[in-house]
């Protein structure tokens, strides 16, 4: 999955607040409706201790959320620069 965008990720947090009556998203509902208005690496540090709280949430909805957020949150590989020789 490409990155998604912070408003994907609002949508996928906002979600979250529209189960907030079902057990296994109790205690993600409040980190997920203070990520709704964040941004950058603050939303992305957000969504990390969502996706810890909503483990035990089953179903369509936490899967598309779950995924979402784990594309959003994954660190992308920074090419490394060759080693060069130092001259002689």
């Amino acid at each position: 999955m490409k990155k998604p965008t912070e408003a994907q990720v609002h949508e996928a947090l906002s979600l979250i607040g529209k189960h907030n009556t079902e057990k296994a998203v109790r205690y993600a509902v409040n980190y997920a409706m203070y990520g709704c208005h964040m941004s950058g690496e603050v939303l992305r540090t957000q969504c990390l201790y969502v996706l810890n709280n909503i483990q035990k949430w089953r179903g369509e909805d936490a899967t598309k959320v779950r995924e979402i957020l784990k594309a959003f949150t994954a660190k992308r590989k920074v090419s490394k620069k060759p080693k060069t020789k130092k001259g002689k």
